[in-house]
């Protein structure tokens, strides 16, 4: 028997209820200060390679946008380096307790409630580093399109997009999660656990999403161990880092 699709209107409509119930669940909510692993590597090789190219670049002097920011994690470890940093996320719980962390810890941060799919409330040409990290996979592809057209128009030429994204490739439950509870657009399901719609990527159609708007200067695919409704899951990710130019996609190698 083939799969039935859930309706994409229901979706829609549900996400965000769903995401804030979720955090208030603390299912996925991280009350933490401490920036995830990713961020503060991608961090460190954006200053080794600005140093390298003979133009080296100081956090201080830019504008940050967290895209899902959540508690505010990530938001927090730019602003401790003295960085402009605009954080969006859905979750009203959520947006609380990043401010609240940000009054505590006695650093200036803009939150904002903003669906990432809808259009932003930035200046064109605005901001230095935009962070996804697991953020937009719970877009469906029609507003993944405008987040796409929004972060390409608020970044600043030559600036940089860390995207971290759920990979397909070598993912057994990612590939088991579409066939049995498909969503409507094309490698998505309705995770059994959460009811959130979540999206999985192809190295191929990482790249061609992606690659469409932004030069992927490196790409690798790594796993990370998630506690979800008290079950453990290990997931695989796409960790890239892109950026704003007219020049042409590279060709990254994948790490091993």
């Amino acid at each position: 028997m083939t799969p039935r699709k859930r309706e994409h209107g229901g979706q829609e409509e549900t996400q965000k209820e769903q995401w804030d119930k979720e955090y208030k669940a603390s299912q996925m909510l991280s009350p933490s200060n401490v920036p995830q692993v990713d961020v503060v590597r991608f961090t460190r090789w954006l200053k080794k390679s600005a140093k390298k190219a003979g133009e080296p670049i100081e956090i201080y002097e830019m504008s940050v946008l967290d895209l899902g920011s959540g508690t505010g994690r990530n938001s927090f470890y730019y602003a401790q380096q003295g960085a402009t940093v605009t954080g969006y996320e859905l979750s009203d719980t959520a947006l609380k307790m990043a401010e609240k962390f940000a009054r505590h810890g006695e650093q200036q941060i803009t939150y904002r409630k903003q669906d990432i799919g809808a259009p932003y409330q930035l200046a064109t040409g605005s901001i230095d580093i935009v962070l996804d990290i697991t953020s937009s996979n719970s877009l469906s592809d029609k507003k993944r399109e405008v987040y796409l057209s929004e972060v390409h128009r608020v970044l600043k030429p030559g600036g940089h997009f860390l995207v971290r994204a759920l990979a397909k490739d070598g993912d057994s439950n990612a590939k088991a999660l579409v066939a049995q509870n498909p969503g409507v657009d094309p490698d998505t399901y309705v995770h059994p656990d959460l009811g959130l719609v979540e999206k999985v990527f192809s190295r191929e159609t990482f790249m061609q999403t992606y690659g469409s708007k932004f030069e992927i200067l490196d790409l690798a695919r790594v796993s990370h161990y998630n506690m979800v409704a008290g079950r453990k899951y290990k997931r695989n990710y796409w960790i890239a880092y892109l950026k704003k130019t007219d020049a042409k996609q590279a060709s990254p190698q994948e790490a091993k």
